[in-house]
């Protein structure tokens, strides 16, 4: 028995508006891998600071490092990010566009929060370490 078959409705790997997408479950892939990669070396920068400020020392005081140089290295990892975003829409690999373009915002933000942070924190010092010049008798100033 044979039955009318109907013409496809659009198809797309044919004519003037070919589209040649990677394929989706290497996208998958390739996306979900970078954002792993990413988040692991952005736990592994910033566990680096969190362990500068930890001794099992009890009669010594250690105070964290500056933030300044985590946050080029995060700064780093935001930036390659940016180009794997840049990468994959060339390809047109979808997935990893919207999750690479999350992880740079994501890396954005946190750039930007530990920066002001920082800022305060520096400014705070330089405040304490003024106050103390011109009084040192005042609270929180070693003597």
């Amino acid at each position: 028995m044979n039955l009318p078959v109907a013409p496809p409705a659009f198809d797309a790997t044919e004519g003037p508006r070919q589209r040649e997408r990677a394929d989706t479950g290497a996208d998958i892939a390739a996306g979900c891998g970078l954002v792993f990669l990413e988040l692991v070396a952005l736990v592994a920068v910033f566990g680096r600071w969190l362990l500068s400020g930890f001794t099992l020392d009890t009669a010594k005081t250690v105070h964290a490092d500056s933030l300044w140089g985590y946050l080029t290295a995060a700064g780093a990892v935001g930036a390659v990010a940016l180009l794997a975003a840049l990468v994959a829409a060339r390809a047109r690999a979808m997935v990893t566009v919207v999750g690479q373009t999350v992880m740079a915002l994501l890396v954005t933000v946190i750039v930007f929060t530990g920066a002001l942070a920082q800022a305060h924190d520096d400014a705070s010092v330089r405040g304490r370490e003024q106050t103390c010049r011109s009084a040192p008798s005042a609270p929180g100033c070693p003597r």
